[in-house]
């Protein structure tokens, strides 16, 4: 099945994932960790985003970012992934593709999920088993959103500032709802819109994006199951 066109939206924040081909290991060692960090700092200010929170994992990486520029998204993970292809190769005495194809996104509601699909990206090294909690992985968004550790990376989202009216009240506040575990449903629902170029959020915002953009941002429903309590909880209408 040919995959849907992207979600091409500046001033909408998306949730993007990008792995290693067959799953493989990209980064192994500090300076690969550094040299994409680095990266992305560049062409986070070259091409007009914002991140709000990202990961960096052995095999693949996350962010959470909001473009305000015509196809900025896509310009960004170009742009990371031939420089840090070219690195690699050259470090690790390599040839050939790194990545796994091109990369996932999905469009993020704001108001109601951008702060989920954040602490889902902090809590991954959690959830693969690399660290207790998300304050031990140092190549994470976690410490500038909840500790207030610099990273020039970090730009907080309208949605982080509404968490308090001190920097300190952020983080606290911030922190206090990452340590929340996410639901089976929400990680289902967060991996399937990433996955399968969904848009992420209420009925509501989905209908706005399928006005704006003249495409589905949902899945249509199955036969009889429009009624379903399962079809309407997936599609957050429950």
């Amino acid at each position: 099945m040919a995959r849907l066109p992207r979600f091409v939206m500046p001033g909408y924040p998306q949730h993007v994932i990008q792995r290693g081909n067959n799953r493989q290991q990209i980064l192994f060692e500090e300076e690969d960790y550094w040299f994409i960090w680095d990266k992305l700092g560049v062409a986070a200010e070259k091409f007009q985003c914002d991140i709000h929170a990202y990961v960096l994992m052995p095999n693949h990486f996350h962010l959470l970012l909001t473009p305000y520029m015509e196809n900025g998204i896509g310009k960004l993970m170009q742009y990371v992934g031939r420089y840090y292809v070219q690195y690699f190769n050259g470090r690790h005495e390599r040839r050939g593709t790194l990545w796994e194809g091109r990369y996932r996104a999905t469009l993020v509601d704001p108001r109601n999920h951008l702060l989920t699909v954040a602490h889902y990206i902090e809590s991954n090294p959690v959830r693969a088993g690399l660290v207790p909690s998300a304050s031990e992985y140092g190549w994470s968004s976690y410490g500038g959103n909840a500790e207030g550790v610099e990273d020039r990376l970090v730009k907080p989202h309208h949605e982080y500032e509404r968490l308090g009216r001190s920097a300190k009240a952020r983080r606290e506040r911030y922190a206090e709802e990452a340590a929340r575990p996410l639901d089976e449903a929400m990680l289902k629902r967060i991996r399937d819109s990433t996955n399968k170029a969904w848009a992420l959020g209420s009925p509501e915002f989905c209908q706005e994006i399928e006005s704006l953009l003249n495409r589905r941002a949902l899945p249509r429903p199955r036969g009889g199951d429009r009624r379903s309590e399962a079809y309407r909880r997936s599609a957050g209408l429950l």
